[in-house]
């Protein structure tokens, strides 16, 4: 549906007609006229000079519409939307220690780390998240805020994106994630504040182990899910061949699933993109907090397009106006050229 935000603002544009019938007329001089013997060519100049006025008016008159229109800001409203008023408060915390770089991961078949892994299958997630809070955590010698909780999945999926390893240490503090997760999670009522923590090795850093965490989180009635990260075999080349070893042997599954069960959560295994994808198909199926529905209407800002359009008539109208102006200062240099050529000729012949 088309409407105008500031439709009184349209009461504006018959005040040029206002003005130009209100204001006094400055009577013009006809003795002049008089006096001038070839009054054919002045009235004929007299109509052209007229023409040109009329066109001169007509186009100011268009440009005075589209600003008074621009003015009452047109705009586009589509069709009503309906907005999930349910969700939960979300924090996603990602382990950024050394060994997240392990090339242990395929996607599409195409050898990656691990981080990169989390990176290309929390994109997807996050976009899903419709109706939550969401919030980023990185983690490593010491867990840092990344993005508080907020509706802007963009904006989480963005630096998520731009994370890199070594940005904050080679260790890793799970106990310092979890216990920054519960401090970031305000009192909203009606909500299920959630974790989901994924890292592939063992708490060695931080100011709180992971047990004082989860007595906090369990206070605070946080639910906790924790996803160990990395493959149990992997062939690599060395002095005596290829040979099998395990890269995820620094994984403290128990610690991990002692954490999550605490809490009512779930300990998970990601042993490799499908696996990952598979987790968060299972985190999609947790209950949201249901709530009275929301009908938004999407809006649409049109007031450029008149003012781009008053813009380029006056634009016009300028240029018409110094090249009206150009023509008559080089047909009045003409003219004077040749009566002083005539005069000079008259001279000479008298």
């Amino acid at each position: 549906m088309f409407e105008f935000a500031w439709i009184w603002v349209l009461a504006a544009l018959p005040l040029p007609l206002l003005v130009y019938f209100t204001l006094p007329r400055h009577e013009k001089s006809e003795s002049a006229a008089l006096l001038v013997p070839n009054l054919i060519k002045i009235q004929g100049k007299t109509q052209k000079s007229t023409k040109r006025s009329n066109h001169r008016l007509f186009l100011a008159s268009l440009i005075w519409c589209c600003l008074v229109l621009a003015a009452a800001r047109p705009q586009w409203l589509g069709e009503p939307v309906s907005i999930p008023n349910e969700g939960r408060d979300l924090m996603i915390a990602v382990d950024l220690s050394g060994s997240m770089k392990q090339d242990d991961m395929q996607i599409n078949g195409r050898k990656v780390n691990r981080l990169v892994m989390t990176k290309f299958v929390l994109k997807d997630f996050i976009e899903r998240r419709i109706g939550d809070r969401l919030g980023l955590i990185l983690f490593a010698d010491t867990a840092y805020l990344q993005a508080p909780l907020t509706f802007d999945r963009n904006t989480v999926s963005t630096l998520l994106n731009e994370s890199v390893l070594g940005l904050v240490g080679e260790k890793t503090a799970i106990g310092d994630a979890v216990g920054l997760a519960v401090k970031r999670f305000d009192e909203k009522e009606n909500s299920n504040r959630v974790l989901i923590l994924l890292t592939d090795g063992q708490n060695t850093a931080g100011n709180i182990t992971p047990q004082q965490a989860n007595e906090l989180a369990i206070d605070k009635g946080i639910t906790i899910y924790t996803i160990g990260v990395g493959a149990d075999e992997q062939e690599i080349n060395s002095f005596f061949g290829r040979r099998t070893i395990n890269p995820s042997q620094d994984l403290d599954e128990k610690m991990l699933t002692e954490l999550a069960q605490s809490t009512g959560g779930k300990y998970f295994r990601a042993k490799d993109t499908g696996a990952m994808q598979a987790i968060y198909k299972t985190l999609d199926e947790l209950e949201p907090i249901e709530g009275d529905g929301q009908k938004l209407r999407p809006l649409t800002a049109l007031f450029y397009l008149p003012l781009a359009l008053a813009l380029l008539l006056s634009a016009l109208y300028c240029l018409g106006y110094i090249l009206m102006q150009t023509f008559s200062s080089i047909s009045n240099m003409r003219k004077t050229a040749a009566e002083n050529k005539s005069n000079t000729a008259s001279g000479g012949q008298s």
